[in-house]
């Protein structure tokens, strides 16, 4: 495959989230390549990204709102149209973590207080 880009992107391993702004919908992926104008993403196999999304890339502090330029199997190439705020929204895993650890701690509260009764 030819590559047209004008600015070479770096290789890198991220962690990154795609929004895609249906009710605020994330899906967690891997970002391949960057630059400060496109990446790489890798996403679960099947996941179906609409063409336009925003894509927060926690390591570099940024969010993008970027258009989809191609596909190939569980690879998306982006272009970024806009630089959108430094704070990433939070994936859906991070939430899911701090909820799972605040029914551990409330669990945790319960057992302790069950004992002390018995």
């Amino acid at each position: 495959m030819q590559d047209r880009r004008q600015i070479v992107r770096d290789k890198v391993i991220y962690g990154g989230v795609a929004e895609t702004g249906q009710h605020g919908t994330t899906m967690d992926c891997v970002v391949r390549n960057f630059s400060d104008q496109g990446a790489c993403i890798e996403l679960d196999r099947g996941t179906r990204l609409p063409d336009q999304v925003n894509l927060a890339v926690a390591r570099k502090s940024r969010s993008y709102l970027a258009e989809v330029i191609w596909r190939q199997a569980n690879m998306v190439g982006l272009a970024f149209r806009t630089m959108l705020f430094t704070e990433p929204p939070e994936s859906d895993l991070g939430v899911r973590l701090r909820r799972s650890e605040k029914k551990k701690r409330e669990l945790q509260r319960r057992i302790k207080q069950l004992l002390d009764e018995g």
